[in-house]
């Protein structure tokens, strides 16, 4: 099987209204300004902190990215002086070096948030020397590797830091065009965006590069087509970590046609992910599974895509609502409000990707 139908559950029963998902979009914003706090900055879910040194300021599921998504949403709330707060509660913590040049996870992404608010010569020579920390790193992958850093060297106009880490990247590649991860002394390949081939493959602007090998290792059936997490787990995942979620969103542009609509298509076969077991977020959630039919939308203009990602945003945000407060980029009801705000629009903007994608500022 190519999913896992019990990390799902029905459709909600309510019809797309702009006026409701405005509404449903500016209370999970009001929510997450109210509950700044300039000490402990936003509470953490169990989950999230889980082993973690508290607050939690990184850009994963730290005060960052919530900073992050609510200056997408254009909440009235003093994002500078936030991002400045978090970065401080940053630096006391001792961390491993490479851990601390982290995209997701460490001082990078705080450090580009505070330089795409308010950019000064400190914050981008700060960029530089942890991208260029980075270099090294055997993660060789988007979250924690040099692939992210390589998206801030972008972002913030480093050019030769660029060249410096997308000459580390494709000197990782494996000969037979992967990577091989290595995650908490875990050694295995992955193909979805955040811990593998084609979040690589996005950072170096070469999503080509990989479309054979996302050929091979498609699973097809019934009209439905799958990827698994890497080439020897044949345990399925159907969220944008792993899965076709995360392929299409990624690498939609590039993809054959048949397997850009047997992935949407078993997405929305499959429905959203359930409430508790998974939730609203985009990392492995019901908002992060309707960016891939946002993205089918975009790249077929068949406005059923759209129908169907629009109600995917409605049970999001309905998830996002019934369960408690998760202030968390990629876990919790920002990046849901993300989603839906983006549902309204029409384009799909995956958080953090297609903003170093474009401008690299937050809108």
């Amino acid at each position: 099987m190519l999913y896992r139908p019990d990390w799902h559950e029905p459709l909600t029963e309510r019809a797309w209204d702009h006026a409701w998902v405005r509404d449903a979009v500016a209370a999970l914003v009001g929510d997450a300004v109210g509950a700044w706090d300039d000490d402990e900055l936003w509470p953490a879910h169990e989950s999230d902190a889980a082993g973690a040194e508290l607050p939690l300021t990184d850009l994963y599921s730290g005060a960052a990215g919530v900073i992050w998504g609510l200056v997408r949403l254009g909440a009235e709330f003093d994002a500078v002086a936030a991002a400045e707060r978090a970065h401080e509660r940053f630096r006391p913590f001792p961390r491993p070096r490479q851990a601390r040049s982290s995209l997701f996870g460490g001082e990078t992404g705080i450090a580009v948030v505070r330089h795409a608010l308010a950019p000064t010569s400190d914050l981008r020579d700060l960029l530089v020397q942890l991208i260029r920390a980075n270099l090294d790193n055997e993660t060789n992958e988007l979250l924690w590797g040099v692939p992210g850093t390589l998206l801030v060297a972008r972002a913030v106009g480093a050019d030769d830091a660029v060249r410096e880490s997308a000459d580390a990247l494709r000197a990782a590649r494996d000969d037979d065009g992967w990577w091989t991860q290595n995650l908490h002394g875990h050694r295995g390949r992955y193909l979805g965006p955040i811990h593998g081939l084609v979040g690589n493959a996005f950072a170096l602007g070469e999503v080509d590069s990989v479309i054979s090998i996302l050929r091979e290792q498609a699973w097809r059936e019934g009209g439905h087509v799958n990827w698994p997490p890497g080439p020897t787990d044949a345990k399925f995942r159907l969220q944008w970590c792993h899965g076709a979620p995360g392929i299409i969103t990624t690498a939609g542009a590039e993809l054959d046609e048949d397997l850009l609509l047997g992935g949407a298509q078993l997405i929305w076969d499959a429905g959203p992910l359930e409430t508790t077991e998974k939730g609203p977020g985009l990392c492995h959630g019901t908002a992060g599974n309707g960016y891939a039919l946002l993205k089918t939308f975009e790249l077929t203009q068949d406005e059923l895509w759209l129908e169907r990602a629009r109600t995917f945003a409605v049970h999001a945000l309905e998830q996002a609502h019934a369960l408690p407060p998760r202030y968390s980029l990629l876990t919790g009801g920002i990046g849901a409000a993300l989603y839906a705000a983006d549902c309204i629009a029409g384009t799909p903007l995956f958080p953090v990707l297609d903003d170093f994608g474009t401008s690299g500022v937050p809108a």
